[in-house]
């Protein structure tokens, strides 16, 4: 009898236990679920801009940013892909007017974070002696530039050359299409290629393995900027829109573009490249498929 007893109060504490910890990992379970958290598409333009960004945000606010890095084009087809997510940030007005057009974000939301210039940038020592546009097309010259289906700085490239008579020679000379601006700005950094044209900023990612040449301002018909805003499908639309006014508008997120030599004012951009355009979101509605879909055929 004392044997059964003592079996059923081993069995009774097991059971009081089990209940305790499944308790236990459910309270666990409702406090991460219930922390305030966000899913921001970031171009990979400013990635690492992004990064420090992100972390100091989530340092004041307690929001928890899931980030996802890449091509403006694949960016914009994953929110429409998944229909979820709480701000978007492409590395171009045009990417900013598609979705604007198709209804997925909040336009009233719609801010610039920075400003970006495209330049030529080539390894350090500069192999290949490119001094300039023109020197693109010379024979035997390896270039790099993004896939012009989806990555903004590659329809940038295409539109550069084409304005400057260039395209047709340059393309002989094009040996890897890169998926997003990182990953062409690494290329030039490992000497895979002679010459990669990109981001004026990504040159300071690697500052010490590549050299920029800037374009000449003739030869530069527009430059682009970073838009972010809040997505229709935000489920936290207050935490997304501290996010995009954080990005923007605090000194801190001022101190860190600049830090990494993002263009912040209109004065700065006059500087860089005075005769060219700087188109706005709302007058690109109309012919913003135009623009990102103009090199699919080439």
């Amino acid at each position: 009898m004392h044997a059964v007893r003592y079996l059923v109060l081993i069995v009774l504490a097991v059971a009081f236990a089990s209940s305790l910890i499944l308790v236990m990992l459910i309270s666990s379970t409702d406090t991460l679920d219930s922390q305030e958290k966000i899913t921001v598409y970031l171009c990979a333009a400013a990635k690492k801009a992004w990064e420090q960004l992100v972390r100091e945000f989530e340092r004041r606010t307690g929001i928890k940013v899931e980030a996802v890095y890449g091509s403006s084009g694949r960016l914009l087809a994953a929110i429409e892909l998944s229909g979820r997510g709480d701000v978007y940030a492409p590395a171009s007005p045009e990417y900013m007017a598609m979705a604007l057009k198709r209804g997925i974000i909040d336009p009233k939301s719609i801010r610039i974070a920075a400003y970006i210039v495209p330049a030529i940038i080539v390894p350090r020592s500069n192999p290949a002696n490119i001094t300039g546009l023109g020197d693109l097309a010379k024979p035997g010259v390896k270039v790099a530039i993004g896939d012009p289906e989806h990555v903004v700085i590659g329809q940038y490239a295409v539109e550069i050359l084409e304005y400057n008579g260039l395209w047709e020679q340059v393309r002989k000379n094009i040996v890897v299409y890169a998926e997003n601006a990182a990953k062409l700005a690494a290329l030039v950094a490992m000497g895979v290629v002679d010459a990669v044209i990109n981001w004026h900023v990504t040159h300071y990612w690697y500052s010490n393995s590549t050299e920029i040449i800037w374009l000449k301002p003739s030869e530069l018909p527009r430059i682009s900027y970073i838009p972010i805003a809040v997505l229709s499908t935000s489920r936290n639309r207050e935490a997304a829109l501290e996010f995009v006014k954080f990005v923007t508008s605090s000194d801190y997120a001022k101190h860190v573009w600049q830090r990494y030599h993002y263009i912040t004012t209109l004065d700065e951009v006059v500087k860089a490249a005075p005769e060219a355009e700087i188109p706005g979101i709302r007058e690109l509605l109309d012919d913003s498929k135009v623009i990102a879909n103009r090199t699919n055929s080439s």
